[in-house]
């Protein structure tokens, strides 16, 4: 048997960061076990479905690299074959035609709140003919679901889960207007696209028991069923906005490597040792369901940003320069031309060590870009004193004629100067860094001043104290 698994978002929104980890433990457990993984969209809610949570849903999933084995199917586009099977069912006798009104199914529910009971259809046309019913009368298709016994799920997580069919009604398949439900159409489009483990949230539990009962009147084999626990807030709440990022485009905008987020939600309800880190061939190679637990996990922010962290350290260098250049191009005061890629590319394994998003990347690369003079934050104004500004235009004739002008000979010339001076190095690298950088904080001094070069260099100290030019 090829193991087949699919993830079958709704395109109704932003893709939420749930259903990523769905399809995530979709893609990797067919990875594991040599198997496909596939997409469907089911887009068959013609109001709430748009073409731009489309793009978006696919976009994410491209982004995160769980591209699917084979092109997606659009769950819209199969309602011949779900008619098909909702009218094989009624001529085998394991459906029936309701005609129950609108106003009937509301004095249903309502006796039945009335008298304590759980709200649901009572069968009325189960076992009547149809010849009873108004000419003309418009009529739903629903399941004749089994009244005794029970439905028992061997869920890959949750364990053995059993409900008695006496506590489930009829339900519809196909509505009056012709249109199957989603009940319906998921269990058609399963079984028609050999999908072998049906991996999703718990909250779609009791969408399965009712779906059993479809795979069992039309004789179809059931695929295995895993329910993975829901992702809660820090508080233990349901995840909402009050609590941060929600979707895959949130996290991407602010900063988050798919690497990261990918390894942070494999281990949010998976566990396998002590391992944080792992790349795509070890999440391959170590995931099954035996590891998920059954319990609803906390996202935790501060992980996932020291984790990306990580994965920031890791990353090509290349790759994150065209990244920060992307971020950078919607801000003001900014040129970003060759001569501030290169020096973002040669300041980038420096610049990375204290970055903890691309976000944050991209703020400590800016200043590479800027022309003089530049912003000073607070704290690099308060170092900018009479006396700072006398040692950084000595500095300034040291390194005027400074050959190689690398950072290696940057840092002799810099020490050198400090004990010339008798001062300690901070004293003289702190305010030559707010100069070159209007901030306190950078990469080594050395390589900030080699990434900037000598010309640019000396022009930013000349500004910082007091405008005056700093020839080489």
């Amino acid at each position: 048997m090829t193991v087949r698994t699919r993830f079958a978002p709704s395109p109704t929104g932003l893709l939420h960061i749930g259903n990523a980890r769905a399809a995530l433990f979709n893609f990797l457990f067919a990875r594991h076990h040599g198997g496909q993984f596939l997409l469907r969209i089911e887009d068959t809610d013609r109001e709430r479905s748009t073409q731009h949570a489309v793009d978006v849903i696919l976009d994410g999933l491209d982004w995160m690299g769980l591209n699917p084995d084979e092109p997606p199917v659009y769950q819209s586009t199969r309602q011949a074959r779900h008619t098909e099977v909702a009218l094989a069912l009624l001529e085998a006798g394991h459906a029936y035609r309701c005609y129950c009104t609108a106003d009937e199914l509301r004095q249903m529910r309502e006796q039945a709140t009335a008298e304590g009971r759980p709200p649901r259809y009572n069968g009325m046309w189960r076992d009547r003919d149809p010849s009873e019913a108004p000419e003309g009368a418009a009529y739903t298709i629903r399941l004749r679901a089994p009244q005794d016994g029970e439905t028992v799920v061997n869920d890959l997580v949750q364990g053995e889960i059993r409900v008695a069919n006496a506590e489930m009604d009829d339900m519809i398949i196909l509505r009056g207007d012709g249109s199957p439900t989603y009940l319906h159409a998921v269990v058609c489009d399963d079984h028609d696209m050999a999908i072998t483990h049906v991996i999703r949230g718990d909250d779609h539990m009791t969408n399965t028991f009712r779906q059993s009962q479809i795979y069992a009147a039309m004789d179809w084999d059931r695929p295995a069923f895993a329910h993975l626990p829901l992702i809660h807030g820090p508080d233990g709440a349901k995840l909402s906005k009050r609590h941060g990022a929600q979707s895959v485009v949130e996290f991407r905008e602010q900063g988050f490597l798919p690497e990261a987020l990918n390894n942070y939600l494999l281990r949010l309800g998976w566990g396998h040792g002590d391992a944080e880190v792992l790349a795509r061939d070890e999440q391959i190679r170590l995931f099954d369901l035996d590891g998920v637990g059954r319990s609803a996990s906390r996202m935790d922010y501060v992980k996932l940003t020291h984790l990306n962290g990580i994965w920031l350290r890791q990353a090509d260098d290349d790759r994150l320069t065209a990244d920060v250049l992307a971020r950078l191009a919607g801000r003001d005061g900014l040129v970003l031309d060759d001569v501030a890629a290169r020096r973002i590319r040669m300041l980038m394994p420096g610049l990375k060590e204290r970055a903890k998003t691309l976000v944050d990347l991209a703020d400590g690369s800016a200043f590479l870009a800027r022309l003089v003079p530049l912003p000073f934050d607070a704290k690099a104004s308060s170092l900018m004193t009479p006396d700072a500004r006398a040692l950084l235009r000595g500095f300034a004739g040291e390194i005027s004629l400074l050959e190689p002008f690398t950072a290696i000979e940057i840092d002799a010339a810099l020490r050198r100067f400090a004990e010339q001076e008798g001062r300690k190095l901070g004293q003289v690298a702190q305010p030559l860094r707010a100069a070159v950088t209007g901030s306190s904080m950078s990469p080594g001094i050395d390589i900030t001043l080699a990434a900037l070069g000598r010309d640019e260099t000396l022009a930013r100290i000349g500004e910082a104290i007091g405008g005056e030019p700093l020839d080489a």
